[in-house]
């Protein structure tokens, strides 16, 4: 098992230099600078290798690896098989290729339209003071139908929930609605795409024609033709679940639970066709049971996301301790050390979303990925191996 640590380049708030304090060996990251559907050249990937590999601050090497792109983003159009998206391919094919070149061979997409993970709050006050991310469940019905004003939002809300909701939005400032519109589409780190209520409402409309079935052909055409690229160039492609996993603005989710993922991994045998588990995405569902799936689907698990979530009763969460909240941890890595046995491979971790807190709360973090947080995060998942192995568990 392999610690690793997501990185977002040389304008990250952790510098390279601080990332090799924490303990992790190898590095997770991506070209955001680039335009989605864009190629990513060489000259690009291998500047960003020699950012990770050497200490400019320092001059010397810094001992750590760039192993995963997390992601290569899969163009809109492709999601939608509109406009050029077939262009769009072809240079996702290239990507794979030039990334295989440079020696990366594990990439990291998801499938999610329009927007990546969602949460109302990125300061949520725990009782000893650190700030957690939260998805609450009434804020952001209130954000999708009072703020946004969906076309036919209430569809999807109960009559309770929509009381619920209109309470909530009542009850909101000013201030209070320009925060939701900022941490829910003015784009979160690693998201792809940044909107205006206006032009979300519009990207919106482009998929009131496309459901979960129609979605899920696109994600297996896209596969049926990326794949054989992946296998011949011996390149592990990864699919990150939906966060949360739950219907979302009327989108279809299709990667949600242990039914989507069957279908994912009953139709592509190939090894390289892979599962990004996430233990926070798939957690916040208590009906989705993490060890078995990483038991099941390990031989083409390649990466896995380890942290955890306090579920609510309502639907809401918000991200705990990586050694307490709604998911035994424990469990996941115990499942990782056998499933790395059984299999004779390696599988990378990472120690995902940590709390904001002690020093970092007095400096400009990107949301989830403060350094602090992170680092102890490493530390509970190493001593939870550690246990593990030396007793035998």
């Amino acid at each position: 098992m392999r610690y690793s640590w997501r990185w977002f380049g040389p304008q990250d708030p952790v510098s390279i230099q601080d990332v090799r304090q924490t303990g992790a060996t190898d590095i997770v990251s991506a070209l955001h600078h680039l335009p989605n559907g864009a190629v990513w050249s060489i000259a690009e990937i291998k500047q960003r290798q020699h950012e990770v590999e050497w200490d400019e601050q320092n001059h010397e090497a810094t001992n750590l690896t760039w192993s995963i792109v997390e992601s290569v983003p899969v163009h809109e159009d492709i999601k939608k098989q509109t406009g050029n998206y077939l262009e769009y391919i072809r240079n996702y094919q290239q990507t794979l290729r030039n990334l295989a070149e440079c020696g990366i061979k594990i990439v990291i997409y998801n499938f999610m339209p329009i927007i990546d993970w969602t949460r109302t709050d990125l300061a949520y006050r725990l009782p000893n003071g650190v700030r957690a991310l939260r998805f609450d469940y009434f804020e952001f019905a209130a954000f999708d139908l009072y703020i946004l004003q969906r076309r036919a939002a209430e569809l999807d809300y109960t009559t309770q929930e929509q009381i619920q909701a209109r309470k909530v939005f009542d009850a909101m400032d000013e201030a209070t609605k320009q925060r939701l519109i900022r941490n829910i589409i003015a784009g979160l780190p690693g998201a792809e795409e940044s909107f205006t209520l206006e032009e979300f409402n519009a990207a919106l409309e482009e998929y009131r024609e496309i459901n979960a079935e129609r979605l899920r052909s696109h994600l297996f055409a896209f596969l049926r033709e990326i794949m054989p690229v992946a296998d011949e160039c011996g390149v592990r492609v990864a699919i990150h679940p939906d966060d949360p996993p739950r219907a979302m603005f009327g989108l279809p989710r299709i990667l949600s639970n242990e039914q989507d993922i069957s279908l994912l991994m009953n139709n592509f045998s190939s090894p390289n066709c892979g599962l990004n588990i996430c233990a926070g995405s798939l957690g916040a569902s208590a009906a989705n049971d993490l060890e078995k799936f990483i038991r099941t689907w390990g031989a083409r698990i390649p990466f896995v996301h380890l942290r955890s979530v306090q579920r609510e009763a309502d639907g809401s969460f918000y991200e705990a301790e990586h050694i307490a909240g709604s998911t035994n941890l424990a469990k996941l890595v115990k499942a990782v050390l056998d499933v790395e046995q059984q299999f004779g491979h390696e599988i990378i971790i990472r120690p995902d979303h940590g709390h904001q807190m002690l020093d970092d709360q007095r400096k400009a973090t990107n949301p989830g990925y403060s350094c602090i947080g992170r680092m102890k995060g490493i530390a509970e998942l190493k001593g939870m191996e550690l246990a593990i192995r030396t007793f035998n568990y």
